[in-house]
């Protein structure tokens, strides 16, 4: 299926410039480009209605949480643990984000060392095993935002990330990652909440001709409201993702990681 750039950008979809290298990378069993579903926050609706969504057509996805949303639901996560069919990841302990943003004014990034920032993620590791016996390998920027400090005192954590997990997911990126390439410990996050189908289906067709990782991001799951990723339109997508047809992978974020680690040593 083709699907134009004009098409794309009418879509209010990006997409970069064409790599100069056109070597295809090899995913598994010849699939064209792979798919991680991710979705952050432990939202009340992810367990009250996407985890069923999700399992009854056996799509897995990257859940990135923080342990007081957990205890909403606890009992509802530590089935999903048990099940072993979706990846638990660390979304921080408090969520701190940019203070231009009201709700982070209290616990801002700028106001954040990366020893604070350290302390903080390593809580929220300690919390999720303590709250579901689970170790995470995996993480999500709060916000995508990846920084800490304010001016010359800025400083990147990424490296605090590299450090702990095999994987550090950004949000609201406008491209898909090319595994050839790509920093595992910095992922783009395509934040996919309010998107149709089409819309999903589009960026991922794209994405599969330079055999590119499609990570998309979202919150909530149910009916259209902010935050949302819509049920209807992620049945409809999760009835593509696994239609052997269009050639898609789709995987935890940890799986597809390992993957992409695994054939990069091979080359």
């Amino acid at each position: 299926m083709y699907i134009s750039r004009r098409e794309l950008l009418l879509a209010g979809v990006a997409w970069p410039a064409r790599s100069q290298d056109q070597t295809p990378f090899p995913w598994s069993e010849g699939q064209r480009a792979a798919v991680s579903l991710t979705f952050d926050d432990a939202r009340v609706s992810q367990i009250d209605t996407g985890i069923a969504l999700l399992n009854r057509h056996g799509v897995k996805a990257t859940f990135y949480v923080n342990p007081g949303a957990v205890q909403r639901r606890l009992a509802g996560w530590r089935e999903v643990v048990a099940a072993g069919q979706h990846e638990i990841g660390n979304h921080s302990y408090s969520h701190p984000c940019s203070a231009n943003l009201a709700f982070s004014r209290s616990n801002a990034l700028e106001d954040y060392t990366l020893s604070r920032m350290e302390e903080d993620i390593d809580r929220c590791t300690a919390e999720l095993r303590r709250l579901l016996d689970v170790t995470p390998v995996s993480f999500a920027y709060p916000c995508g935002q990846d920084f800490v400090g304010r001016g010359e005192s800025t400083r990147s954590y990424v490296p605090v990330v590299a450090k702990r997990f095999l994987t550090g997911r950004g949000f609201r990126d406008r491209w898909a990652n090319d595994p050839r390439s790509c920093d595992l410990a910095n992922l783009t996050g395509i934040d996919f909440d309010g998107w149709t189908f089409d819309r999903m289906r589009a960026f991922v067709e794209n994405a599969a001709k330079e055999h590119r990782w499609v990570i998309l991001a979202g919150h909530e799951i149910g009916v259209p409201r902010h935050q949302t990723v819509i049920a209807e339109e992620l049945e409809s997508f999760c009835k593509y993702l696994i239609d052997p047809a269009n050639g898609v992978w789709t995987g935890t974020v940890a799986e597809i990681a390992q993957y992409v680690q695994a054939r990069r040593r091979k080359n």
